[in-house]
């Protein structure tokens, strides 16, 4: 693996400083230019150091699978991930479902690959709170919403931001940070950090992934008994590995074969503890398009730095 990609700066340079030579990289994307290494981005699902083995492991695995050589690279934020996709800086970008429709959006990228966790390609935004407070359905919460302090993760999550903050703005209780009827609102920037708010009563409530609050819960970070789960949404496609407009079908075939063929668990654990990576393709992520062009957030400026 190359060297990781620690701070936004360096990201933004890798992206922005050589926007004189796109069509050069766009050619790379589509396979015509087979001496050049194919590059993979994967935005932070987990600590650089959690998710360092198991990257080193795919770049491996890929290079092993694939007829050019590849390297995966960790960025630090979902923004620096997008513009490098869009710009056609890179082969393959690992996105969240908001981050992946404002990229489609924005140049075209294409979804090929997703995971599945537990044998299904979904997920759902849960909104959690504390065993100890007096609701136990979402209905209820909002009954008392000027003495709740609720918690978004962060501002570019599917689960943790957009499909909650949906939810409420139809039930009239928000608009905005600085615009609903709770006693506070804040943005934690990541799901385990709004779990722990949850669990440690800082926020009444939150709005959290339901694969990484189960992960968090296997791992003994989080005490299930101590939370209880007042809202779940309808199905989510899981993550996706999305291509840039124009690459060439035999190299997109190659990735998902290599992909799909993973069963390597020090790889598929970084990814939700997935159990197998499978073919996907834009039409699952259309409700998540509609929901962010329904929020005002099919745009660039909707994805946190």
């Amino acid at each position: 693996m190359k060297k990781w990609l620690t701070t936004l700066t360096a990201s933004s340079l890798l992206v922005l400083g050589g926007c004189g030579d796109v069509g050069e990289k766009e050619d790379k994307g589509g396979g015509e230019s087979s001496g050049e290494a194919l590059e993979v981005a994967v935005i932070p699902a987990q600590s650089a150091g959690e998710m360092e083995d198991g990257l080193d492991a795919l770049e491996s695995s890929l290079n092993e699978s694939m007829d050019r050589e590849v390297e995966v690279d960790h960025y630090p934020s979902y923004n620096a991930v997008v513009e490098a996709l869009n710009f056609g800086h890179i082969d393959l970008a690992y996105l969240g479902p908001l981050t992946y429709v404002i990229a489609n959006e924005e140049s075209g990228a294409e979804a090929i690959v997703t995971q599945e966790i537990d044998g299904q390609p979904y997920y759902y935004s849960y909104i959690i709170s504390h065993v100890d407070q007096p609701w136990d359905s979402l209905d209820e919460m909002l009954e008392q919403a000027g003495e709740v302090d609720f918690a978004f993760g962060s501002v570019s999550s599917t689960s943790g931001s957009l499909i909650p903050g949906l939810e409420l703005r139809d039930r009239g209780v928000f608009e905005s940070e600085e615009d609903h009827d709770f006693a506070s609102v804040r943005y934690t920037g990541s799901h385990d950090v709004t779990a722990n708010a949850v669990a440690n009563q800082e926020v009444e409530a939150g709005a959290i992934d339901s694969a990484i609050y189960n992960e968090l819960v296997d791992e003994g970070v989080i005490d299930d008994s101590e939370i209880k789960t007042i809202w779940e949404s309808e199905q989510l496609y899981q993550y996706p590995w999305a291509v840039p407009e124009g690459m060439d079908e035999e190299t997109k075939q190659q990735f998902q074969d290599a992909f799909t063929s993973i069963e390597d668990e020090e790889i598929l654990e970084i990814f939700g503890g997935a159990s197998s990576f499978v073919k996907t393709d834009h039409s699952n992520y259309e409700s998540i398009a509609q929901a962010a062009e329904d929020f005002g957030m099919l745009n660039m400026e909707s994805i946190e730095d």
